[in-house]
């Protein structure tokens, strides 16, 4: 099966989705709204890219003095200056000679952050990551595998009372040893019916929050053998206020813990804990031995990189905005996306040329690099979080068949629907890996 999946040609689809709508606090029934003028978002180096800018104001409203910014990718400034729209709409444009990404800002009077946000993408297929990946990264991750195989996976299933349970799935909280004492912690499910399954592996976003079940009920219940496993070493169902504690305590800007050294950033552990997850999903008796897919969104695809990349078990990645990708984009004037390794803030007394150093271990783009099983990555164009041209870099850097949806008008997050072509796509995998059909599938 493996090798089946390895034997399509890559696809680069661009996505068309909906318009970005931001409300001004201080105008509660003004909108703006920045649409790209080309549906695709995508352009080839010299050509102009534009997008149209419109504020509705309410009956009672005037409409608010508004400012714009261009950028190459976030950073370096392209233009600027005030809207004028007594000829509404206005229209913006821009282009760049090389490829990379223009962003286009909409800001209100002495508003520091941007209104609305809008993306155009040059040549993708060409980006390249900000710098190259750390020499001895083979050796160093060759280690931690070595650390990580030392130590007994001990495998602890518990069916908790107060889970809800669903006819015909089986439910369990699951918890596996990690590496330094430390332990992965998560949840699992599968049909109640004997068999062999196919796998899935999901990862998590960003935060200190507990796992919801229907991150695993509703694949267990279509055939999958699915484990959702946290980002922390924490209990993956207790009330809102024990994390909340968490977050503002022990893992308050967690990203930025052990960040000067490799050995003890906040990344080995989760990573690792990534790598756990998918070789213990492998060794059960119930995987069915061919396919076992590792998917998340944003810090989630980051690590579904990491399982597919360091993991021989995993047979695919699907990643919906994977962020911690270019993590040196600054080095190369493109703007910081998280985890924000090289931003100065909450590193003020850290030496940052330590963590810059440290922080080419954990690059998204040098685990995508080593990936040759079939990749579905979805990234917006408007997304400051996780942003576009750091992603495409990682696309570029995937070996095996590939499969990529550009998301013209989509920030970080599912606005209006903006990641609905994703989870579309996403479906079509699993029915094909369902079917025991090669990936990507066919367009359906």
């Amino acid at each position: 099966m493996k090798q089946s999946l390895l034997s399509r040609r890559p696809v680069v689809l661009p996505v068309f989705v909906g318009i970005v709508a931001v409300s001004l606090n201080a105008f509660a029934d003004v909108s703006v709204r920045i649409t790209p003028d080309a549906a695709s978002g995508v352009y080839a180096s010299g050509e102009i890219a534009s997008w149209t800018i419109n504020v509705n104001p309410g009956p009672a409203s005037p409409a608010p003095e508004l400012s714009y910014r261009i950028t190459k990718d976030g950073s370096a400034p392209v233009a600027s200056g005030k809207l004028d729209f007594s000829g509404a709409p206005v229209k913006l444009s821009a282009t760049r000679s090389d490829p990379g990404t223009l962003v286009a800002q909409i800001y209100s009077a002495g508003n520091s952050k941007a209104l609305a946000v809008g993306g155009a993408i040059f040549d993708p297929e060409k980006i390249a990551p900000s710098a190259p990946e750390p020499v001895d990264f083979d050796t160093f991750w060759r280690a931690k595998l070595k650390e990580l195989a030392a130590v007994p996976i001990n495998a602890v299933l518990e069916k908790k009372p107060g889970a809800k349970q669903t006819p015909g799935v089986d439910f369990y909280h699951v918890t596996l040893d990690n590496i330094r004492g430390t332990k992965v912690r998560g949840q699992l499910a599968r049909p109640s019916a004997e068999g062999k399954y196919p796998a899935l592996l999901v990862l998590q976003y960003a935060g200190v929050y507990p796992l919801k079940q229907e991150n695993v009920i509703n694949d267990a219940k279509a055939g999958w053998l699915v484990l959702n496993i946290s980002a922390h070493d924490q209990p993956i169902a207790e009330p809102k206020a024990f994390y909340d504690a968490l977050s503002a305590g022990v893992l308050k800007d967690y990203t930025k813990i052990g960040n000067e050294d490799r050995e003890t950033s906040y990344f080995l552990r989760m990573f690792l804990g990534s790598v756990r997850a998918a070789d213990y999903l492998a060794s059960r008796p119930d995987w069915n031995g061919k396919i076992l897919i590792a998917t998340g969104t944003s810090q989630g695809g980051l690590q579904a990189f990491v399982a597919a990349a360091l993991s021989p078990s995993v047979t695919g990645v699907m990643a919906l905005v994977p962020a911690g990708c270019d993590v040196h984009a600054p080095l190369a004037k493109r703007a910081n996306a998280w985890p924000y390794w090289l931003s100065t803030t909450g590193n003020r007394d850290r030496d940052m040329k330590k963590i810059e150093v440290t922080a080419g271990y954990f690059d998204g783009i040098h685990f995508a690099s080593r990936i040759h099983s079939p990749a579905l990555i979805a990234y917006g164009l408007a997304d400051e979080t996780a942003r576009p041209a750091g992603i495409a870099a990682a696309v570029n850097a995937l070996k095996g068949p590939k499969e990529a949806l550009i998301l013209a008008r989509s920030t970080h997050k599912d606005e209006d629907g903006s990641h609905d072509p994703y989870k579309r796509r996403a479906a079509d995998w699993k029915k094909a890996a369902l079917a025991g059909e090669s990936l990507p599938p066919e367009a359906r």
